[in-house]
């Protein structure tokens, strides 16, 4: 009976210490919540959901560079009927270069960046890259792969194009047929 309750109470201790001990849980935040008070995530781990945009950066001391986008067009671009909501709003994001090499490319026009969730620390005002703010990334997970976007014609626009043309001719025409009449 003695040594149920003490291995039962060393269990709790063996929990508690691990519990206190073990490490930290990513905070899950926005891109927006990071810039509205970036220092109050300055080296936290945090995880960031966007879509990855512009370049990929691959430097010499092997780091990729690029930037994570978290505005609604990340989420449902424009395209595929997405709200038109302001404009974009990222993140600078430096990441293993191993890890950067497995993505698709990132999103520009036509094309949509692979949509990630990137945990790792944020460095506000890093010191050891002249204030530089950003994302350290340590872990990658990809939420929806990249691929190409299709806008397809925009036949209001083309409809308007037409009816202009057709009266422009129209007019043409009337304006040659007086002045052949008058001469």
């Amino acid at each position: 009976m003695m040594r149920t309750r003490l291995a039962i109470v060393i269990g709790m201790l063996v929990g508690a210490f691990v519990a206190l001990g073990g490490p930290a849980q990513a905070v899950t935040v926005s891109v927006v919540d990071l810039l509205d008070d970036p220092e109050l995530y300055a080296g936290q781990e945090v995880t960031v959901i966007g879509e990855l945009v512009g370049d990929y950066g691959f430097r010499r001391d092997g780091t990729m560079w690029t930037q994570l986008n978290g505005d609604s067009y990340a989420i449902r671009p424009l395209v595929d009927g997405g709200p038109l909501r302001g404009a974009n709003i990222g993140i600078g994001v430096v990441m293993p270069a191993e890890l950067g090499r497995q993505l698709d490319p990132p999103g520009r026009y036509r094309r949509l960046g692979p949509v990630v969730a990137l945990t790792g620390i944020w460095k506000y005002h890093d010191p050891g890259r002249q204030g530089e703010t950003y994302l350290e990334v340590q872990s990658v997970v990809v939420e929806a792969p990249g691929r190409k976007l299709s806008e397809g014609p925009n036949w209001p626009i083309y409809g308007a194009g037409f009816a202009l043309f057709s009266i422009a001719a129209v007019i043409g025409l009337v304006y040659r047929r007086e002045r052949d009449t008058t001469s």
